[in-house]
């Protein structure tokens, strides 16, 4: 049976998914990650939403937390270099070739990036880091 917090997680995200704006979702996602604080899903999604809402100083934290909980998630990765680039903060090019080597590693993961670096350009069609990266990362 689901948790109230996994509940929670796959409510927000069909939200998400059905095309809810991302500043409206972000309480969704900051319960989540109360809640359960060593998911890092919880707070890759976070992350990715505050980036879409302009808030780069605070998907910088969230994006170093995921990924101190999953430094071999991609989009974890992905979103710290875009947090990194918007803050105008060091480590983006470790961030960019970590994310190639996983890529390289698991290129099943290469999809989904594409999939997300699409949707991103959709829903915030002049955001400039992200067509750096995407660019950089050769997607």
């Amino acid at each position: 049976m689901e948790s109230t917090e996994e509940s929670l997680f796959n409510k927000a995200m069909t939200k998400y998914k059905a095309g809810a704006k991302a500043i409206d979702l972000i309480n969704d996602f900051e319960s989540i990650t109360r809640a359960l604080p060593n998911q890092a899903a919880g707070w890759i999604c976070l992350a990715w939403l505050q980036l879409l809402s302009n808030q780069s100083d605070a998907a910088l934290r969230s994006a170093r937390t995921a990924v101190k909980l999953n430094g071999q998630d991609p989009q974890a990765r992905l979103n710290l270099s875009l947090a990194l680039l918007e803050t105008k903060s060091k480590g983006v090019r470790e961030q960019i070739e970590i994310v190639k080597r996983i890529l390289f590693a698991v290129n099943e993961l290469e999809e989904e990036l594409k999939e997300s670096i699409a949707d991103g350009l959709r829903r915030k069609p002049d955001w400039e880091a992200l067509k750096k990266v995407k660019e950089w990362l050769g997607l």
